[in-house]
């Protein structure tokens, strides 16, 4: 008989393998000191670019003054218990009406978590005759809600239409001998890319299909669309997203989640979402403190607007300089180069120590093998100033990168 143990000794995955080296330097390294494009990485000032702070909410005077008010009010125990049995409040209702309009949306419900709220509503939303389609590259929160799901599933190809037609007709052939229905998911905006979601077109499917479109918005919600308002009504289709999923921890900088879509599925969900029923609600101040993020989304159009300055910035400035920024349409900033794991963490290494830039490394198995990914979040509290030594520091280390100076038998000795 084996050790339950034995596996993890003797594989680490394809990530933990290299944690020995890694941890604390290129996986969970800690920053530390305000929130903001400045702070301090292993005692050294950094210009960070891997907070997702669209809006630069995280410390913005209006929205501390807020949040500390309700903790002083309320603490972080209120309300105890799940919503359906004791975590239940007015203030629960009043941002679940707010979101609702906000959104344009019947009706709303609150997510304790975004990452379990997402996958337990593709849970909850599926029987086992039923059948999913879904984007190849979803984020890893609607693989899981996937895996969950009994019935049949296809994956269509990234945001390739011709794809999603073949595997539309598989669904629907399916379903003529079950009896069940289809639901297509996908994002507003994918993280790592960048690129938004072919909504409109996916939409245009929806009358030959007969579908349900389910939509992952955590990277448009406050950063696309008439005030924020998301993926959906940058496209012009906010009417055609049937279950709206949206994030609090992006331009919201803070925690939880929320679904918006009619008013008799939502009812259902509050019902039969395993993860909201059997799980503690939203803190007060949590609640709150949203409110107020939402009050300013909705009012504070400058804040939005500095945020689209500066990635117009840094997107046209990375280009000019011959750099890959890939088919990003959005906020998201990937910059692209060549080059294997070990050579990946010395580029990423002098732009920590020689640079002063900190921003996310991407590598395999997340993209593919030889490809580096560094991926920049830019928000409304960055400068063109911070923008100008970014673009100047990449330039930089592509060169180096290009010339062979990075290359080493192993991930870098930090």
């Amino acid at each position: 008989m084996n050790d339950v143990f034995d596996k993890m000794r003797k594989d680490a995955g394809p990530i933990g393998r290299h944690a020995r080296a890694s941890h604390g330097y290129f996986a969970f390294p800690k920053l530390e000191g305000e929130l903001g494009p400045h702070m301090t990485f292993r005692g050294k000032e950094v210009l960070v670019w891997s907070l997702n702070n669209y809006l630069g909410l995280a410390n913005h005077p209006e929205i501390r003054k807020v949040d500390a008010q309700a903790a002083k009010d309320w603490g972080l125990a209120y309300p105890m218990g799940a919503r359906m049995m004791s975590g239940h409040t007015k203030y629960h209702e009043q941002l679940e009406d707010q979101l609702s309009e906000f959104m344009q949306k019947e009706d709303t419900f609150l997510l304790n978590y975004g990452y379990q709220g997402c996958m337990s509503c593709i849970d909850a939303m599926l029987g086992r005759h039923d059948v999913l389609v879904f984007d190849s590259e979803c984020h890893a929160c609607m693989m899981d809600g996937a895996r969950l799901h009994a019935g049949k599933r296809f994956m269509f190809q990234h945001n390739d239409m011709e794809s999603l037609d073949k595997q539309l007709e598989h669904a629907k052939k399916v379903t003529e001998q079950t009896g069940g229905g289809i639901l297509v998911m996908t994002e507003g905006v994918f993280g790592m890319a960048g690129d938004q979601g072919k909504l409109k077109e996916i939409a245009e499917r929806k009358k030959k299909y007969n579908f349900r479109l389910f939509v992952d918005d955590a990277h448009g919600f406050g950063q696309m669309g008439e005030h924020g308002r998301g993926t959906g009504d940058e496209q012009g289709v906010q009417d055609q997203i049937d279950v709206y999923f949206g994030t609090f921890a992006k331009s919201m900088a803070s925690i939880g989640a929320f679904i918006s879509g009619p008013e008799d599925v939502i009812m259902y969900m509050r019902y039969n979402m395993r993860s909201q029923t059997f799980a503690k609600s939203l803190p007060m101040p949590i609640v709150i403190g949203a409110m107020k993020r939402l009050e300013m989304m909705r009012t504070m159009p400058e804040l939005k607007e500095k945020l689209w300055e500066i990635t117009r910035a840094l997107q046209g400035g990375l280009r000019k300089d011959g750099l890959d920024i890939g088919a990003t349409n959005s906020c998201v900033t990937p910059v692209y180069m060549k080059g294997n794991i070990p050579e990946a963490t010395n580029v990423v290494l002098d732009l920590r120590e020689n640079h002063g830039i900190f921003c996310s490394i991407v590598v395999y198995p997340v993209v593919p093998k030889d490809t580096i990914l560094l991926r920049l979040i830019p928000t409304a509290v960055h400068t063109l100033e911070d923008v100008r030594r970014t673009v100047e520091s990449f330039k930089t280390v592509k060169k180096k990168l290009e010339a062979g100076e990075y290359k080493a038998e192993s991930i870098a000795n930090v």
